[in-house]
């Protein structure tokens, strides 16, 4: 239901509206002046604040200016006396969504937060169906014609009405958020948000006021409030991807988040209600980490309710045949090429090679193929994979160069895990560091 704030220096008028409103089931919060109010929002948020135009310090107009600052998506009604009727116009070219004249007509003062609620609700289900476009388009390149992606499949059916959380694990490019796409798509709530975010991609410090939030001032250059991911993800499923590169102080947090269902915007005390389910994935071995001291068990052991292994390509070859025909319908599609498919000896490179990258390096290949075939044909020149390693094994000179090619093609498989890496080399992951400067191996 709508949390409403209504602001008037005269008491009667706050008791009068507060009381009409709560009583039309709403919540609601009064204010007796323009600086309480923004004290108020900057704890918490409002769907919509109902101001009065005279007020003493700061009017009805800087109000709204102020409060907007801190939440955008704040609605706001302005309440004017006789002769204001200017001001209340000016107030609407500023960003109010109407106004009504003293004294209130309480009935159409039902029917504007009626219509700005029908607003709100239609401006939410745009969100929500442009969200379940893309991930049409998204989840349609999922290909399961292998037994092992058929149980992976299996096990998204079931698991997928429940609210566990759930870990998904696998190399580099085998479609781990395509996964949890499915996972939603097949839920209870399906019909709200999914929203992903990468914990490698930020720093500790951005990455919690992401997840979490903020208001405005909690830190340096905070100029208004921030929804955090949790917040936004509410009645939906939050996907954080790379979940092994997530900040022990971060952990911590998430920890609590599982364990109470709230959470606080940071600069605020208040909590928030998180009603998410959790989906996370990784390529890395999070018991190595946690030997390490770099993951902490008690939320491995949260986040680990239910596991699933995704199969890197090389061990679902049946998948590469569909997979090709997909991406080439795809690209055809988006470019208006007109392809009649791909060529035996061309396919038969595709199942020779040991795909590092996964299905995510074949739709790039196929892509690169699509753009470049000299024909209506994808020939095997067009996708020279096999080749292309083996020369370079062939062309090395040194037993030193066929070393460094064979650490880099482990590294690639391995998702550059260093210790996943030095575990297929059969050597100490001290030693492959040493390797890996000696011939200046680097994460590509």
């Amino acid at each position: 239901m709508m949390h409403i704030i209504v602001v008037d220096d005269e008491e009667s008028q706050r008791t009068l509206l507060a009381g009409f409103l709560e009583k039309k089931g709403y919540t609601v919060t009064t204010a007796a002046s323009g600086k309480e109010a923004i004290e108020k929002n900057r704890i918490t948020g409002f769907d919509l604040a109902i101001l009065d135009l005279k007020m003493p310090e700061i009017n009805g107009i800087e109000t709204m200016t102020q409060m907007k600052e801190i939440d955008p998506e704040t609605y706001f009604i302005i309440l004017t006396g006789y002769g204001t009727i200017e001001s209340a116009v000016e107030a609407m070219k500023l960003g109010s969504y109407d106004y009504l004249n003293k004294p209130i007509n309480l009935d159409e003062l039902e029917l504007l937060i009626e219509r700005i609620r029908e607003e709100q609700i239609t401006h939410r289900e745009l969100e929500v169906l442009r969200e379940k476009i893309e991930e049409k388009f998204e989840t349609e390149s999922f290909v399961a014609e292998s037994k092992k992606m058929k149980e992976v499949l299996s096990l998204i059916s079931r698991v997928a009405k429940a609210d566990s959380t759930v870990l998904i694990h696998g190399e580099s490019g085998t479609g781990k958020e395509l996964v949890a796409r499915l996972i939603h798509h097949a839920s209870n709530r399906k019909n709200n948000r999914f929203i992903p975010i990468s914990c490698a991609a930020l720093p500790e410090t951005l990455l919690e006021s992401e997840l979490f939030g903020y208001e405005r001032g909690a830190f340096s250059g905070a100029e208004k409030r921030k929804i955090g991911k949790f917040e936004l993800a509410h009645k939906g499923t939050l996907f954080l991807d790379e979940i092994g590169d997530l900040p022990i102080g971060t952990q911590v947090k998430l920890l609590r988040v599982l364990q109470e269902f709230t959470f606080e915007r940071l600069g605020s005390n208040t909590p928030i209600k998180a009603d998410v389910r959790l989906i996370s994935a990784t390529n890395q071995e999070l018991t190595e980490k946690i030997s390490q001291g770099t993951f902490r068990e008690d939320l491995y052991y949260r986040l680990n309710v239910i596991i699933i292994e995704l199969p890197p390509l090389r061990e679902r070859k049946e998948d590469i045949k569909p997979l090709v025909e997909h991406f080439i319908e795809k690209c055809c599609c988006r470019d208006r090429a007109k392809i009649k498919g791909m060529s035996k000896d061309a396919l038969d490179n595709l199942l020779r090679y040991n795909w590092p990258g996964n299905v995510r390096e074949l739709e790039n290949v196929i892509e690169r193929a699509v753009v470049l075939r000299r024909g209506d044909l994808i020939e095997s020149r067009d996708v020279p994979l096999k080749t292309e390693v083996d020369k370079k094994m062939y062309d090395a000179e040194s037993l030193r160069e066929v070393e460094k090619e064979h650490i880099e093609m482990i590294l690639r498989k391995a998702g550059w895990n260093l210790s996943e890496a030095a575990k297929k080399l059969g050597i100490h992951r001290n030693t492959l560091r040493l390797k890996m400067n000696e011939y200046g191996i680097e994460k590509e």
